[in-house]
């Protein structure tokens, strides 16, 4: 199914305050001006209080080029920010960063714009003004939700709309609830989804936001496409655009023509999908918009392979592609991946005279679905799932918690103005002591909170993170790559992959994988190992890291012989129902390696190193079902367990090497 930019310019309707037409942006202009002669009237020299108005100025024109002008907004906010700084004028510099993260959102610079918009909350919550506080939450939100980070962009907007509805601003809480609602939509969780767009649409009506129905018209239409409902989806995207184009939105008028573009697709109508997309592709390439250019490719490649043109195909889902690598969003590899493994398995099944051609596309068909599954399932992957489902039961029990201490509250200034008519003096000591129990039951609650919360981000932090380097991370802020003497590193992967794959559904196969490698996590909590990551059906492993120890070598190989039991059962079961097993080949070597933690966004623990290399050399020259050590690793382990000498053996740009095969038996 073709992906819809779900609701994608829903952002900007929470930081848009000015018209976005061109008799603004003159009348600034003239304004700057203005500013600027009456400066030197007055003799005034830059910086000085005064300037304030002019970083003022020079942010309102960044906002009001933000759609049809990107690069000359991104200026606009760049003096703003550069001026406010020299002045010290914190308000003008939580704008400044405020539009600058707009503008690289625009572009599909997520992490620039996530780490803008970051800089302005930290200046906003430190003067204190909530609205805009509540926007920063919401713009960091909808930054995390177009990456792909939805368990994380929940938490923002929820924090957005929780400032927004104890301020009453019905705006705000109409824009919060449409992306809350395009969050769960991107879940499948259509009947969430739909209730927030209602309470969005409820809202606008009340005040007459054409922008924010135009958004809602947006994203009912996508409820509708994804029921099969495409001629309800397009009534409603038409609705939206005439909207979009009475505002003369260019952003939001793009994402529009590829919900339409989308839909036709469908619906197996080519010719008006093209016209839609490249309508699309002409708006978002005048704005500089490289998400939605990823997004038009992504449609015009699809149809390029349903009408047989592959070469063309190709080319247009390559560079959807290489945006989507350069922009850091997920979804837009994630969906490229699974086009490109469509195109691929079309191009197997057009080829038939040439049965190593039709291979090749068979296994780049296979590549290109394990790269999409693997970004997949980054994005639904169980905890984040998780998480967002916690992250709504919490703001739903806040509100309720609310909602209920203010009910109390009233409650008890009707009875302590009572008691004080009566002027009993025992019943103010009561009164007195039941005030101090509450009290104390609500810190005891809140401490339990506290606690819970706490033990929850630890539990997580050590699923990511080895305790230790946890530990280190929370101590410092940081977490320092160490160099490790010896460990012992394995490799496993599954004998004859591609040719068992191409005898069973997709389905089938993540589901043995996910099966087998399951299993070998729970095994290895036996053992002092850790798991370092797993690479498509690869399982990489390490012993003797971060905590040094002396018997990483024998504990890998204990732990690998009970794989190889496991998976010798699991394939005795396999071939007892009729099913094909996969067998399990292992390769292990031990040296010095390089060990740490990857990037500062989103943390994970690998390690690096000539041993790694050689530890896949190992398993690579291994054999179903058998264990391969070297050499270094033998000398550890003779004592311990069977080995036989295999000899020397060629391994890939390591020329000779001696390799011994792990018998099943242990005699020691």
């Amino acid at each position: 199914m073709i992906r819809l930019p779900i609701a994608l310019f829903t952002v900007f309707f929470a930081y848009t305050g000015f018209s976005q037409d061109q008799h603004l942006i003159d009348s600034l202009e003239i304004e700057l001006k203005r500013h600027d002669a009456t400066k030197k009237e007055l003799r005034i020299k830059s910086p000085s209080p005064y300037d304030t108005t002019e970083a003022n100025i020079l942010y309102a024109l960044s906002k009001a080029s933000w759609n049809n002008n990107p690069d000359k907004a991104l200026d606009y906010a760049r003096r703003s920010l550069e001026l406010s700084e020299q002045l010290g004028y914190k308000k003008g510099i939580g704008n400044g960063y405020n539009g600058m993260g707009t503008i690289h959102l625009m572009k599909g610079a997520y992490v620039t714009a996530i780490d803008n918009y970051k800089k302005s909350l930290l200046i906003r919550e430190e003067i204190g003004n909530l609205k805009d506080i509540a926007g920063s939450y919401n713009n960091i939100g909808e930054s995390y939700r177009l990456q792909g980070n939805y368990a994380e962009a929940l938490k923002n907007l929820l924090a957005s709309l929780k400032i927004k509805e104890a301020l009453g601003d019905k705006r705000g809480i109409a824009v919060a609830y449409n992306n809350i609602g395009a969050i769960y939509e991107k879940q499948g969780n259509a009947d969430e989804a739909l209730k927030n767009y209602q309470l969005a649409i409820t809202l606008q009506q009340t005040y007459g936001n054409n922008e924010g129905i135009a958004t809602s018209y947006n994203n009912i239409g996508n409820i509708y496409y994804q029921q099969g409902n495409y001629d309800e989806a397009l009534k409603n995207y038409d609705a939206s655009l005439r909207l979009k184009e009475e505002a003369g939105n260019t952003f939001a008028i793009a994402f529009t023509y590829t919900n339409i573009g989308s839909t036709y697709a469908l619906m197996k109508k080519y010719t008006a999908a093209l016209n839609a997309y490249t309508t699309a592709l002409k708006l978002s390439g005048e704005i500089g918009d490289k998400d939605g250019l990823s997004i038009s490719y992504l449609g015009i490649g699809s149809i390029k392979t349903n009408q047989g043109e592959y070469a063309e195909a190709a080319q247009w889902l390559h560079r959807a592609l290489s945006l989507g690598m350069e922009t850091g969003s997920i979804e837009n590899i994630k969906d490229s991946y699974e086009r490109l493994a469509k195109l691929d398995s079309a191009q197997a099944s057009f080829v038939k005279s040439s049965p190593q051609k039709k291979a090749e596309h068979l296994q780049h068909a296979l590549d290109h679905y394990k790269l999409y599954i693997t970004y997949r399932d980054s994005i639904y992957n169980q905890e984040n799932t998780r998480n967002i489902a916690q992250q709504q039961l919490q703001y739903d029990f806040d509100k309720k918690e609310s909602l209920l201490k203010v009910e109390q509250e009233a409650k008890d200034a009707l009875a302590q103005k009572e008691l004080q008519k009566q002027k009993y003096v025992r019943n103010g000591f009561v009164v007195g002591t039941v005030l101090f129990l509450l009290l104390a039951a609500a810190i005891a609650i809140g401490l339990q909170k506290t606690g819970r919360a706490k033990r929850k981000s630890e539990e997580l932090l050590l699923n990511i993170l080895p305790a230790e380097v946890a530990d280190e991370l929370k101590a410092t802020g940081k977490a320092r790559a160490k160099a490790y003497t010896l460990v012992t590193v394995m490799f496993a992967d599954f004998k004859d992959f591609t040719t068992v794959s191409e005898k069973v559904s997709a389905e089938l196969l993540v589901d043995e994988i996910h099966t087998c490698f399951s299993a070998f996590d729970s095994i290895l909590q036996e053992f002092r190992i850790e798991k370092i990551k797993t690479i498509g059906d690869a399982y990489l492993c390490a012993g003797g890291l971060p905590v040094s120890n002396y018997t990483h070598a024998t504990d890998m190989i204990a732990f690998a012989l009970k794989i190889s039991d496991y998976m010798l059962h699991r394939k005795l079961e396999k071939e007892a129902r009729g099913e094909i097993p996969f067998e399990i080949r292992m390769g292990i070597h031990t040296g010095p390696v390089v060990a740490g933690i990857v990037g500062v966004k989103k943390y994970a623990y690998d390690i690096w190193g000539d041993t790694v290399n050689l530890a896949a050399r190992m398993e690579q020259n291994s054999e179903a079902g058998k264990i391969n050590i070297s050499e270094n690793t033998y000398e550890l382990v003779k004592d311990k367990f069977d080995c036989t000498y295999r000899g020397k053996i060629e391994a890939k740009h390591k020329g000779m090497v001696n390799m011994y095969f792990v018998e099943p038996e242990q005699i020691s």
